[in-house]
């Protein structure tokens, strides 16, 4: 049973009243505060009638509103059809009718389901690992969910609770959306940079369309003959002609365009909307590396099919960060775009002239890590998704004064984590005070963003965080014995923060800055706090190539593991002198302001980080092996053939193929003291998933 917070309402303003979208503050905690006071309604208790594999929540009442007001009744709500409206990617999707709105929740690995008609009950499904997109299938109440850590889409029955099937694709799902029929999945899998086509009726992958690199946003044209789909790390869009399962055309952008993970279709005319950021690797300044757009596509278009729009001088000289998500209203004429690192959004009136696209027509303050947003069936109510306040709330249209209020689910992180990752998402201070930039913008969810930069130390390739809790010291150059130490980031010209302690922070590899700031010391703890994957391409255990790839690792005349050795395949360790090597790949590079010794990265996920090295050179593994191994310096290669080389490539993919937690414990090695109990279990495993106090986290499978 997960218990249900008390929920405050706002009543609407009376009429007359100049109704401005600023009249609604929001604090740093994230608590809505209004100029007219609200009261709050307990939640009665209710009885437990749980159904199997589903959690029932106790009912919220709606907002405090004249019966009649209070919220659509069933009647109104078969009247209140939805055209054929396009589809799109999201977070958060509404049933046809109108009755049901669904929701993914990423942190507590499980979906809700809210009850419309009533405004009262809540659902919650457990799933497993990172949900991330929802889509409600045709004009029923079932709803598919892309999990995408659990590498399956379950399809899930609104008006029972019931999972009714659990279909296994390869890899990383991301959004999903249906064919206009309803009798047709699409899934964008992002590591495999393919479109999952799946029968709903059989519950069954038809086959995998092609879809660029890194694939998440999908959203597909009102009659279904064309699915769209925006590559992750470049924002651009490819068409896919479902018929004949072909990309047929492509928009690319700018090539610092970046983290593009969902795409919205107008409902009647061939115009497309991406969220993305800009990331400008060669001005490491809080004022200059990191802006939010929407881009326009326009397919029909011959001379500007793609429009950008910067959304950080979109209403005057407010600046705006980490667009997540944007929604269209049913009758195409609102478009909602929420902001994940200034915790805002804005409504823009769409425009039909193919030149300005968007006009700007309000403004609202929300809650932590806003992610979602999805418009009623009549288009007068907007439900956002406050991710890390774990709950949706509804906002009138256009004034987007808040009407309703409910918490999805149960906040499954320990307290350090959450506040950590609230830091880690901000782009308001005390994280930056220009608003452009939060250390998600370059890291997102964990992950890298794929680009090399162009720091004050020289080029320096982004790297995952996964498995950093293991892998200390930090940086290329093992310039930060800790991850308090990046409260020197925080304060530097690339974030201009004001800083998480009082007073000035102690140097990088000096006294430990840990224990001087609750909040610094709680962004260590989400910052350590992300656990690596099981490979993919192991799923079944090594395959042949894996394991003569794996002899070759070990082999004293290659030399791989003099560096990469123990559980974490690095010799990284927090013993001085720190562990420092010269492969040869800094010493021509004019930039580098370090030296040409770097600290030796850990390989378990190189089979998704591309690109590689310091300088992100190497585009391949096997550019890694050859290319950049002149003199084999890192590693010795050059006698090796071909075949030995592709096979040492498939055992780097591998990784990790086993537990490399379990591995260390087994080797007396301990985390960094700021690791959160999570990082202490085993690795994740794309299935066989288990929901446990913390969150979500799949037992471990060995080769």
């Amino acid at each position: 049973m997960i218990p249900m917070q008390k929920t405050t309402r706002a009543r609407p303003p009376p009429r007359g009243r100049n109704n401005r979208s600023d009249t609604v503050l929001a604090p740093e905690d994230g608590a809505m505060l209004f100029r007219r006071p609200t009261r709050p309604v307990p939640s009665p208790r209710t009885a437990d009638h749980r159904m199997a594999g589903t959690r029932r929540l106790p009912r919220s009442h709606g907002p405090v509103l004249p019966g009649a007001l209070l919220l659509l009744p069933l009647a109104l709500f078969a009247m209140v059809q939805r055209g054929e409206a396009a589809s799109r990617n999201s977070t958060l999707d509404i049933s046809h009718d109108g009755r049901w709105l669904a929701v993914a929740n990423r942190d507590a690995g499980s979906t809700t389901v809210i009850d419309l008609a009533d405004g009262r009950t809540l659902r919650e499904i457990p799933l497993g690992l990172h949900p991330e997109g929802v889509c409600f299938i045709g004009r029923t109440s079932r709803f598919a969910v892309a999990v995408h850590g659990a590498d399956y889409v379950a399809v899930c029955d609104a008006a029972t609770g019931r999972i009714e099937q659990k279909i296994p694709v390869f890899d990383e799902p991301y959004g999903v959306i249906d064919s206009p029929d309803g009798a047709t999945l699409y899934v964008t899998l992002e590591y495999p940079g393919r479109v999952a086509e799946i029968d709903v009726s059989t519950g069954r992958v038809r086959r995998e369309l092609p879809a660029g690199r890194f694939p998440r946003g999908i959203a597909r044209a009102p009659d279904g003959n064309r699915v769209y789909v925006s590559e992750y790390y470049t924002a651009t869009v490819h068409a896919v002609d479902p018929v004949r399962g072909t990309i047929i055309r492509s928009w690319s952008g700018a090539s610092t365009d970046n983290l593009a993970r969902q795409l919205t279709h107008h409902p009647r005319r061939n115009k497309l909307y991406l969220p993305h950021i800009r990331s400008r690797v060669t001005a490491v300044h809080g004022t200059g590396s990191i802006f939010p757009y929407v881009t326009v596509i326009s397919p029909d278009a011959v001379e500007t099919p793609r429009r950008r729009i910067p959304m950080d001088a979109f209403r005057g000289n407010l600046v705006t960060a980490n667009p997540w998500e944007t929604a269209i209203s049913p009758d195409g004429r609102w478009l909602a775009v929420v902001f994940s690192g200034t915790d805002d959004m804005f409504l823009c009136r769409v425009l039909d002239d193919d030149y300005r696209e968007l006009e700007d027509a309000g403004y609202r303050r929300l809650g932590h890590n806003p992610r979602a947003a999805v418009f009623s069936p009549d288009g007068r109510r907007l439900y956002v998704l406050n991710a890390l306040d774990f709950e949706v709330i509804g906002l009138s249209v256009p004034k987007l004064e808040e009407e309703v209020r409910w918490k999805v689910c149960r906040n499954p992180l320990p307290p350090d984590v959450h506040r950590g990752k609230i830091l880690f998402y901000s782009a308001r201070p005390p994280m930056s005070t220009r608003r452009w930039i939060a250390c998600s913008s370059c890291h997102p969810d964990g992950d890298a963003d794929g680009r090399t930069w162009h720091n004050p130390e020289g080029l320096r390739n982004t790297p995952p965080l996964f498995g950093l809790a293991w892998t200390h010291p930090l940086h290329w150059s093992a310039d930060r014995d800790e991850v308090q130490d990046f409260e020197h980031t925080i304060r530097s010209p690339l974030m201009l923060g004001l800083g998480l302690i009082r007073g000035q922070p102690a140097p990088a590899l000096g006294p430990p800055n840990r224990g001087r700031s609750r909040d610094l010391d709680a962004l260590a703890a989400y910052t350590t706090s992300h656990t690596f994957t099981l490979s993919p391409h192991a799923r079944d255990g090594l395959s042949e190539a894996a394991r003569r790839g794996r002899e070759l690792f070990f082999r004293a005349d290659v030399g791989c593991a003099e560096c990469h050795r123990g559980p974490f395949y690095t010799d990284s360790t927090l013993r001085r002198p720190f562990a420092k090597h010269d492969v040869g790949t800094g010493k021509d590079d004019p930039t580098e302001k370090m030296g040409p010794a770097y600290d030796t990265p850990t390989l378990l996920g190189v089979y998704r980080s591309a690109p590689y090295l310091h300088h992100g050179k190497a585009a391949t593994l096997l550019d890694v092996l050859t290319t950049f191994n002149k003199g084999d310096r890192h590693g010795r290669t050059s006698h090796l053939s071909q075949s030995q080389l592709q096979d040492l490539v498939e055992f780097l993919k591998s990784l990790p193929y086993e537990d490399p937690v379990a591995a260390a414990r087994r080797a007396g090695l301990k985390p960094v003291p700021d690791a959160p109990p999570s990082v202490i279990s085993s690795a994740r495993a794309p299935a066989d998933v288990t929901i446990e106090s913390t969150g979500v986290r799949a037992r471990s499978r060995g080769p």
